[in-house]
């Protein structure tokens, strides 16, 4: 009942207030139906509880009943099998006896019956092989042999054992006859018996009756006694030459042209041509190693390559007609050498390379036809034989004086290219290489086309080493043409020329060799990779041009630095100039000093010609190398200067500053931006240490040692004591500024050169070990410094190792404060 109805029957129940009294007997008679319902619940679970416990003491019952009906019947039905068979085995004993024995009969008259038919074939076979009768041999011969394999389990019968006797006689009289037969082939005689070709291809029906291995014994009789009469011709002392080499290959050629329809009597399996040109190149390359061998004097090198050309040719057309295991390149060899070396903008490259496609696409294209059509009947079995080498192979060892005079020739062509060199660039050229570049490597990829056609095993890869020394000659050549300079101290300490003048053609001849270097090094790698392809595989790994490729970077590298020493050398009289400036006695500062227009003169004339000659990276470096010398020297050319008044200082100041806002102006002048933020950062850093020289020298005297101290930590009391003297101190007030200057000091206990040097200035040999005057001492120091801060400067430069790889330890070693490269930067 829901809410609403309770109450409705409770209102019902008691509709008034006398009927309430009527509660109470309600109660208990609700109470009593509770109990009931209680008692009848746990009534009916009781009976469930039993109830489940009696079903299972049932199921366990029925299953156990189950268990031992189901192997009752299994045992029934079994027993009852076996009756059965064995009554059918009694019924059917009889007859299995009978048929037993209709099986042994019918194998009897069987064997019986091909018994028979083994005999009368044999004697027939007999007859056949007595008369020659061969087409009807080569029938009846297949036939006996298949009944021979019927008494495979019969040998031990006497009978069959006679049997197989006989046959094996006839085999070996059809094999005689077949030998006498064939005897007479290339005779003449198939020109006068008509039936003798007939009769021949009859023949060798029988002979592919026979076992294999009396064809192979007939082919190589025959391909034996075809070449005796080449061996008779070019044995004698007039053909047994190498010139006449070529005469061999014509022979084999006619012989097979001549004789072709003749052949047709072999069968397309035996492969008679083939088989017979194997042969013949066996037979040639021992002769023509004889040949070789016995020579008493080096050949000459006409009719060596004579000989191996027409060699080489002769075994392509082999491959070419019978085939091989080598697969025939869809591209020519002499197209990719064509390629090294080509500098070409990117749409010629596309345009070429789509060219290249189409021919290789429409080639392929002729190939699958041809391949579908022709040469069916030349195909070998199993790998086929590799013909290229075959004879050519035996030419290697005596190949000697070509590569000689391939190497004499190129070295020709190099002296003939270097002294025609104009040593400039034709108009409109676009890669600013000199013509003898270019020109060495055309001679070098004609001279590997033409190898590469004759060998490409040792011989090809002595070329490759006569290439790698006629192009070390040429960077010889490169380096020596390079300008040179008197020597000295900066000589002694590089291994360089301390001094070069170089003209404005010098400039651009250099930049035209760093150039053609670089294009060298590039084609010599290109080079390499083509040599790698083409030669013998067990020659890869030591085709290398590293050596002749580390030779252009030292050319590279050299040449640089020579452009360095050149604007350095013309910088030596502005810097002179600087010297002769009375900085003592100038009392105002004006404009920017003559030294300083002098070299923005120099920059303005040389840098425009070296930006548009030299590649990004190239420039690159020299601006390096240019900040790394200049800046040091202005630095130690301060020092070389006399007294200095404060207006001489601020008009160095100023000087110092126009220096560096002109060397910050080289890559725009240049047209070279590209590196722009690393050199300005570069040039910022080396200038500053000038500013802050002329920064000490412009402090008050009270306060100097403590600006030193904080614009120079690394500072020396040496140079401390320099620039004292720079500001016009006598030598009293110099020691009491010097004594609290190493009372506060970094604590050198050694003088050494200055901050600017990594390494202590050693005494000349020419000067005294005592040098007591402290004017001469420094000025000495300042020379010392600005030429050994050169040397350090320029002179590490010059290494033989990889050029890309010492730019990039240079650019490493900007950012670094410490190490040998830093304070290579530094000096």
């Amino acid at each position: 009942m829901d809410k609403s109805s309770a109450l409705e029957y409770i209102n019902q129940m008691f509709p008034t207030e006398a009927s309430l009294s009527g509660v109470e007997p309600l109660m208990q008679k609700i109470h009593g139906e509770i109990r009931r319902v209680d008692a009848t619940i746990l009534s009916a679970v009781r009976q469930q509880s039993n109830s489940g416990t009696k079903a299972k003491e049932d199921l366990a019952d029925a299953t156990r009943a189950v268990e031992v009906s189901f192997s009752y019947k299994i045992q029934e039905i079994k027993s009852k099998a076996e009756q059965s068979e064995t009554m059918v085995q009694e019924i059917c004993r009889d007859i299995k006896k009978l048929d037993f024995a209709k099986k042994n009969i019918t194998t009897t008259i069987t064997a019986l019956h091909r018994l028979t038919m083994l005999v009368s074939a044999v004697e027939q076979l007999q007859v056949m092989a007595s008369k020659r009768q061969y087409k009807e041999a080569a029938a009846q011969l297949e036939a006996v042999s298949q009944l021979c394999n019927h008494f495979e389990a019969y040998r031990d019968v006497p009978k069959i054992t006679e049997l197989r006797a006989k046959l094996n006689n006839i085999k070996q009289i059809l094999k005689s006859h077949v030998f006498s037969d064939f005897s007479s082939l290339g005779t003449g005689k198939e020109t006068e018996e008509t039936n003798l070709l007939q009769h021949l291809s009859d023949c060798c029906l029988v002979v592919d009756a026979l076992e294999s291995s009396v064809r192979e014994e007939v082919v190589n009789n025959f391909c034996s006694r075809e070449l005796t009469s080449y061996e008779q011709i070019f044995e004698g002392a007039e053909l047994a030459r190498l010139d006449k080499t070529e005469r061999r290959y014509a022979w084999i050629k006619r012989r097979i042209r001549t004789n072709e329809e003749i052949w047709k009597i072999f069968p397309a399996s035996w492969h008679v041509p083939y088989r017979l040109c194997i042969q013949f190149c066996k037979k040639t390359r021992k002769q023509v190693e004889s040949i070789l061998v016995n020579m008493k004097e080096k050949p000459e090198v006409a009719a060596l390559l004579q000989a191996l050309q027409s060699t080489v040719e002769f075994e392509k057309e082999l491959e070419n007609k019978f085939g091989g295991d080598v697969p025939i390149p869809t591209r020519d060899i002499g197209d990719d050498i064509e390629e090294i070396g080509t500098w070409e903008n990117s749409s010629q490259n596309v345009s070429k390379i789509r060219k290249q496609y189409e021919k290789k696409f429409a080639a392929g294209q002729e190939s699958g036809e041809s391949e579908t059509t022709g040469n069916k009947d030349l195909s070998v079995p199993g790998a086929g034989f590799n013909f290229r080498g075959i004879i050519s192979s035996c030419f290697e060892p005596h190949l000697t004086p070509y590569i000689e005079l391939e190497e004499k020739t190129l070295m020709e062509h190099l002296e003939k290219v270097v002294q025609e060199e104009t040593w400039g660039i034709e108009y409109g050229s676009q890669n600013n290489v000199l013509h003898s570049s270019t020109q060495l490597f055309t001679d070098i990829k004609k001279s590997l086309k033409r190898c590469s056609v004759l060998s490409k095993n040792q011989t090809l890869f002595n070329l490759f080493k006569v290439f790698q020394r006629v192009l070390k000659a040429y960077a010889t050549k490169l380096f020596l043409k390079l300008p040179k300079g008197g020597t000295g101290i900066v000589a002694a300490a590089t291994g360089m020329d301390g001094q070069i003048k170089v003209s404005d053609r010098d400039e651009r001849v250099i930049c035209h060799i760093v150039n053609s270097s670089e294009y060298c090094h590039k084609t010599c790698g290109e080079l390499a990779e083509k040599v790698s392809e083409i030669v013998d595989p067990h020659y890869v790994d030591v085709v290398d041009m590293s050596e002749v490729q580390d030779e252009f970077s030292a050319v590279i590298t050299r040449s640089l630095v020579t452009l360095v020493l050149g604007i350095e050398t013309k910088f030596d009289a502005e810097m002179a100039a600087m010297t002769r400036v009375p900085w003592g006695t100038l009392d105002s500062v004006g404009d920017q000093s003559g030294y300083v227009n002098g070299i923005n003169t120099i920059l303005s004339g040389s840098i425009p010609v070296l930006g548009n000659h030299l590649t990004p990276v190239y420039f690159q470096f020299f601006l390096d190398k240019l900040a790394s010398s200049l800046g040091p020297r202005f630095y130690a050319n301060i020092f070389r200067c006399k007294q200095l008044s404060e207006a001489g200082a601020q008009q160095m100041l100023l000087d110092t500053q126009a220096m560096k806002t002109i060397l910050l102006e080289i890559p725009s002048l240049a047209r070279q931006t590209s590196t722009a933020a690393s050199y300005s950062k570069f040039v910022s850093r080396e200038m500053s240490r000038a500013e802050a020289l002329l920064k000490v020298i412009l402090s008050p005297i009270d306060s100097v040692a403590d600006t030193y101290r904080a614009l120079f930590p690394e500072g020396t009391p040496m140079e401390f004591q320099r620039i004292l003297e720079l500001k016009g101190l006598k030598k009293a007030d110099q020691q009491s500024i010097l004594d609290d200057f190493n009372k506060h000091g970094p604590g050198f206990t050694q003088a050494s050169v200055s901050a600017a040097m990594p390494q202590p200035v050693p005494t000349p040999p020419a000067l005294p070990l005592a040098i007591t005057n402290p004017a001469t001492a420094a000025g000495f120091i300042a020379n010392s410094e600005d030429v050994l801060t050169r040397a350090a400067a320029l002179g590490r430069g010059a290494a033989t190792t990889g050029f890309k790889k010492f730019i990039a330890l240079t650019e490493a070693a900007k950012d670094r404060k410490d190490g040998p490269l830093r304070r290579l930067f530094n000096a």
